[in-house]
């Protein structure tokens, strides 16, 4: 997921923690109503601003709505912290592939999981850092500067790397990100990144991937052929109506949902608040119905696991984005769409941060969610071979 979007007004208003029936409405008159069936606690919205780390706030998210969910109380966790360690892996990844690898902001939520395994977890007030030193979220010059030194490395003459090779990386993402702390100090109590994430009981190898094409088995795992999954990560494949019970199922009964999904579609408008697949090919639409089709419940396409399927082989579905689900919603009409809470931010918009999908988009469009293995249904789960 390594598409950054620009931050666009939302028109569509969410109040945030209740439920509710809200109308939409536009200078025609048109009308949407949305009530909220359940909702699973969430953390403030976050911005990524100028990076495409949108993998890293939407898990990290995740992860606080589960921090909740275990009664530790609302933590923000440091995102910083988090990309920094991914970049030392991607460094060490990169070198052992010879420069043949991806290396970039973008990645899968299991880098997340990987950064807390491998390196541990700090909250934002431990490690409230801007690369640069910056006064917004920009990875552009850092990326570029990572990635020219580890290139020169590879380029040395008599092909072995200095012994300080690495050091100087890591001590260059320092200069960048500021060394993180070895030990700090969170509610009167003193931790290392480490003791503070086994303290919060974050298990990773509970998070798992699933998703749904016919190109592999279904009830195996396979690495997802995405650019960003570098780490070559392996997720579950079900049948699309099974990856859609396992989502109602984890809302339903408090886990959000990691989602990874592509938003290049022209029934994705987050100005408007809404992810729909319209019955008629935009190109046929008229103009009427193009100004009208996110003011007004709609008829939809049924997604079957063909098109899915020829969608992510002809490459109009693309892994672009990271968001985190938290909620189901009907509309007037009994359609439902799940409550989605990006990582834009909040200003210029009276949607605070959040939109609405529908069931056709998330089966149209999801090239995979992450979930706590508990909020499979068990049926499920037995047949994936993971209970």
């Amino acid at each position: 997921m390594n598409r950054f979007i620009k931050l666009l007004a939302v028109t569509l208003t969410f109040v945030y923690g209740y439920s509710y029936s809200q109308e939409l409405t536009n200078k025609k008159g048109s009308l949407l109503k949305f009530k909220v069936v359940k909702e699973v606690t969430a953390t403030t919205v976050k911005n990524q601003q100028s990076s495409a780390t949108c993998w890293c706030f939407s898990t990290n998210s995740l992860l606080e709505s589960e921090l909740m969910r275990m009664g530790k109380g609302s933590i923000d966790i440091a995102e910083m912290f988090t990309i920094r360690n991914m970049y030392l892996l991607k460094g060490k990844h990169y070198l052992r592939y010879m420069g043949k690898a991806k290396f970039g902001d973008g990645g899968e939520p299991h880098d997340v999981m990987a950064a807390i395994r491998d390196y541990g977890m700090l909250p934002q007030s431990a490690y409230n850092v801007v690369p640069g030193n910056n006064d917004r979220i920009t990875t552009g010059e850092m990326e570029s500067v990572l990635k020219g030194m580890l290139d020169n490395m590879l380029a040395l003459k008599d092909g072995k790397l200095s012994p300080v090779a690495f050091k100087a990386y890591s001590a260059a993402l320092d200069a960048y990100l500021g060394a993180p702390p070895t030990e700090f100090e969170y509610n009167n109590k003193k931790y290392t990144p480490r003791t503070f994430a086994d303290e919060m009981g974050i298990k990773p190898d509970d998070y798992i991937e699933i998703t749904s094409f016919t190109h592999h088995p279904f009830y195996s795992k396979f690495m997802l052929e995405v650019p960003d999954n570098w780490m070559n990560g392996m997720v579950y494949n079900v049948p699309l109506d099974e990856l859609q019970k396992i989502a109602d199922n984890a809302i339903n009964n408090g886990f959000s949902i990691a989602w990874s999904s592509d938003v290049s579609e022209k029934g994705f408008s987050y100005k408007n608040g809404l992810a729909i697949v319209a019955e008629t090919e935009f190109e046929k639409m008229t103009q009427d119905e193009k100004d009208s089709m996110f003011l007004k419940p709609i008829a939809e396409k049924i997604i079957t696991q063909q098109m899915r399927q020829d969608a992510f082989d002809n490459l109009s579905t693309q892994d672009d984005h990271g968001m985190h689900i938290t909620g189901i919603a009907t509309d007037q009409t009994g359609k439902q769409y799940y409550i989605v809470k990006n990582s834009w931010g909040t200003e210029g918009n009276d949607c605070k941060g959040y939109f609405y999908c529908s069931n056709a988009y998330f089966q149209f469009k999801t090239t995979a969610i992450m979930v706590h293995k508990s909020a499979i249904p068990a049926d499920i789960a037995k047949k994936m071979g993971i209970r």
